[in-house]
């Protein structure tokens, strides 16, 4: 499906330096992007976490859930391993058609963002447990939301706008070289979820 998707106007690296990050648009035919929205709002089983950040109980301004062949922890949330539902498997496969350069991926991170007060706040997914330079595809469904990346020594900051039936790439030096986040924002949005497909090494502690 996505063989010819970008033939004739290949995207561009977003990044200056230090790293890759595609941005690949319309990667379903829209009515399937719609449905996959659909499915996803419903079919799973999301989560509200309570993580533990300098000592404090704090709710993670999101709804979340994990699958995949290995466990997921940080900041004393933990995440078992448990296998691909059905909605998901065919998107691994779509994400790792995008990503391209036989990536496979064994994991993966889905975050809900209800409106414009949930968020993740800036972090890099640089874990041990990701290997070297490893390939993130997120794979975006419903409201549209801004995503930064600012460089962990010049501080250069990229604004990237993250539509409906989307895919940013990210690969290379980018998660060491760079830190992300999806900020809060004060405008009127619905509800967004994004599926971040990874190759998790073992157990992340």
């Amino acid at each position: 499906m996505t063989g010819d998707l970008f033939a004739n106007e290949p995207p561009r690296n977003l990044l200056p330096f230090d790293g890759k990050a595609l941005l690949l648009r319309d990667i379903m035919p829209p009515d399937d992007a719609d449905r996959t929205f659909a499915r996803l709002k419903t079919g799973i089983v999301w989560q509200q976490e309570i993580a533990r950040i300098h000592g404090k109980e704090i709710a993670v301004p999101r709804l979340t859930a994990w699958y995949g062949e290995v466990a997921y922890r940080y900041s004393g949330v933990y995440h078992p391993a448990a296998p691909f539902p059905s909605i998901i498997a065919p998107l691994r496969d779509l994400a790792e058609d995008l990503a391209g350069g036989g990536v496979s991926f064994n994991t993966v991170l889905l975050n809900q963002y209800r409106d414009g007060r949930d968020s993740v706040s800036w972090h890099a997914d640089d874990e041990e447990v990701l290997g070297q330079n490893p390939i993130i595809a997120s794979l975006s469904f419903g409201e549209e939301r801004r995503f930064h990346l600012r460089h962990k020594k010049t501080g250069d900051r990229i604004s990237i706008d993250l539509p409906h039936n989307s895919a940013l790439i990210m690969s290379g030096e980018t998660q060491h070289c760079w830190l992300h986040q999806l900020p809060k924002t004060a405008r009127q949005v619905g509800p967004r979820i994004n599926l971040t497909f990874r190759k998790t090494q073992s157990e992340s502690r």
